[in-house]
């Protein structure tokens, strides 16, 4: 099998990305976007996702909405090229993952079919250095880019940086499992033959 590695730069009037990701890395990671807490998903993300990931993102107007979006639009697009085909891989995978008091759930059809539905529960205006709404364009803009149905919900908890936290590592955990290679799936994984 080819390996599962792609990349992608994006640049605009806005923003400059650029974003190299390896399937079957080992969850190594540099990320630098300029925006901590930003940073810190995206490191949970590969990390847990046990995916190598390199993000470099800069700003060039200044807007910071624009930069959590180009750098979560080109990471969904990266791993999305990854995949290529799908062929071989496990498709579908769910994760429940706690973080302290918080619980969260992923579930994922890596079919190439894009739906996605969101629930994060944030409470405050701001998380970090990120505001709540920027927080949630943030996940939309991935899941809608990961070209693949899912459904990532934030069950329950108290503080909104744990929710949050907990909401992207059972996605990193629930992508890691649908994406792996399944050893008995000689092919595309769909009665259609096609993705």
């Amino acid at each position: 099998m080819a390996p599962r590695k792609a990349s992608i730069k994006r640049n605009t009037k806005e923003t400059s990305v650029s974003v190299t990701v390896n399937l079957d890395g080992v969850g190594k990671t540099s990320i630098k976007t300029g925006i901590n807490f930003l940073d810190h998903l995206i490191v949970s993300f590969g990390k847990h996702g046990m995916m190598d990931l390199k993000v470099d993102a800069k700003s060039n107007d200044g807007i910071e909405h624009h930069l959590i979006e180009d750098t979560a639009i080109t990471i969904g697009q990266t791993i999305d090229k990854a995949l290529n085909s799908r062929r071989g891989i496990t498709r579908f995978s769910y994760a429940s993952v706690p973080m302290d008091e918080s619980l969260a759930e992923a579930s994922i059809d890596l079919i190439k079919r894009p739906f996605w539905k969101l629930t994060l529960l944030i409470k405050r205006n701001k998380i970090e250095d990120i505001s709540k709404e920027d927080l949630e364009h943030f996940f939309q803009s991935l899941l809608q880019n990961l070209n693949s149905c899912i459904h990532l919900t934030v069950k329950y908890g108290d503080n909104d940086h744990h929710k949050v936290e907990a909401a992207i590592k059972s996605l990193a955990v629930a992508l890691r499992n649908a994406s792996s290679l399944d050893k008995k799936q000689k092919g595309i994984p769909s009665t259609k033959g096609s993705m």
